[in-house]
């Protein structure tokens, strides 16, 4: 009874740290409805980013972070001044920024390897924020529209969940998800953002699109394919440079009869949100197969001697290019 009684005690204390409109929560919320329904001024937030107009970033001075990778950055960082993902349409771009220091990490989450990706965020922020006046760690969370089959709430549910459990307070400050991210058009819920980026000097935060999405991108995209659930960490901060691997994956059977197929066929049966996919979607993932055809086996012939694929920042066109490091 006595044991009961301290777990009682301090169970919630353990847990109560997802920070809601400035008051901590015992709970998370349930889902996006019972979240804006609760606390109004996320749609408050929410509709002052859509009122932003998207810009088009180009690649000089861009960190770009793809599904199932994540990034941290410090505002002093002369290799990067926007970090930024898009086509995110059932997946949510999440933001984790240090108040005190301007730290700030982002990944592009799908629901795999959520929790870990979580933690490594929030530590990866901390470490940059070392040494900096004390401050909040900010959540943002971006994308994630109302589709017909729920994946992007349950997403949210999962994101929710992760930061609800880790030990720090964590301030929600923006959760443009869900139906604050949808409208309608021709009786088909679309996306109204698919992408953001965010100044790191200022914190800013606006809708985007890249279309340079950075270095050895058939190989990062590789791996939703072909089983590699992990949330990769694409930057090196400490050395300022953008680093892809060293990681495997399985062989994909059946490549050549994927690539045989149609446009609409792969749209179809190799996209959670087919109808309202960006118009490069289906020339994207030909492209991924065709790598995977020809690397079966990245640890063999991708990522000799297990070295990770090294890019540093050109200085004259602000460009990735790769090194030996």
């Amino acid at each position: 009874l006595q044991i009961q009684k301290i777990v009682r005690a301090t169970g919630p204390q353990l847990t109560m740290v997802l920070v809601l409109n400035g008051v901590i929560q015992d709970e998370r919320p349930i889902n996006t409805h019972a979240l804006f329904l609760e606390h109004p001024v996320y749609r408050e937030t929410a509709t002052q980013l859509l009122s932003i107009p998207t810009k088009t970033v180009g690649a000089p001075g861009l960190l770009y972070v793809c599904q199932r990778e994540m990034a941290a950055v410090a505002p002093h960082d002369r290799n990067v001044n926007i970090i930024g993902s898009d086509d995110a349409t059932t997946c949510i771009i999440v933001v984790v920024r240090h108040s005190g220091s301007g730290a700030i990490a982002l990944a592009h989450l799908d629901g795999n390897g959520t929790d870990e990706a979580v933690s490594a965020m929030v530590a990866r922020v901390q470490e940059l924020a070392f040494g900096y006046p004390e401050g909040r760690i900010e959540l943002q969370l971006i994308g994630g529209f109302s589709d017909p089959q729920g994946y992007a709430e349950d997403l949210f549910s999962n994101i929710m969940q992760s930061f609800h459990k880790h030990p720090l307070e964590i301030d929600l400050t923006q959760s443009c998800v869900g139906e604050l991210n949808t409208m309608v058009r021709d009786d088909i819920n679309w996306p109204i953002i698919y992408g953001v980026g965010v100044n790191i000097k200022t914190g800013e935060i606006f809708p985007a699109n890249f279309p340079d999405k950075g270095p050895d991108l058939p190989l990062r995209m590789a791996r939703h394919f072909t089983g590699s659930h992990q949330v990769l960490d694409i930057y090196d901060a400490a050395v300022g440079m953008l680093r892809i691997g060293p990681f495997n994956y399985d062989p994909l059977r059946g490549v050549d009869l994927w690539l045989a197929q149609s446009d609409e066929f792969i749209l179809k049966h190799l996209s959670t949100s087919p109808e309202v996919e960006p118009p490069h979607f289906a020339m994207q993932v030909r492209a991924t197969l065709r790598y995977i055809q020809d690397n079966q086996f990245p640890a063999v012939t991708v990522f000799r001697n297990n070295n990770p694929h090294y890019f540093r920042r050109d200085e004259t066109t602000g460009c990735w290019t790769p090194v030996r490091y």
